[in-house]
């Protein structure tokens, strides 16, 4: 079970960060990833992070936007800087296996 949080409202050029806790399963083992969905767009990977570190980002976020976990918490996090307006969407958390995972979702708006 994965559980998204730390979205919110937020102006151009600000920051937040988004954790995601993780019960049961192996977390540890897994890659785990950041996605988005804007309104009438597509859900679309954000950044993802190997199990030993290894780290991808969209263009879209790249050099803004960091991945990180921390395995003894069980907790993904994304930390999003110099945040966009376009950045506005529900950001979801995965968890990649045989049988893939995601958390709720927590909203993140960027007003301008």
């Amino acid at each position: 079970q994965l559980q998204a949080f730390g979205g919110g409202l937020v102006q151009a050029g600000g920051s937040l960060r988004l954790s995601c806790a993780a019960s049961g399963g192996t977390f540890g083992d897994a890659t785990m990833g950041w996605y988005r969905q804007a309104p009438g767009k597509q859900r679309e990977l954000v950044a993802r992070i190997r199990s030993y570190g290894s780290t991808y980002y969209s263009d879209s976020v790249k050099g803004r936007f960091t991945i990180s976990r921390d395995n003894a918490k069980n907790t993904l996090y994304l930390q999003m800087n110099s945040l966009k307006p376009e950045d506005t969407a529900v950001y979801y958390c995965k968890h990649f296996g045989v049988i893939d995972y995601w958390g709720q979702g927590t909203q993140v708006t960027v007003s301008s």
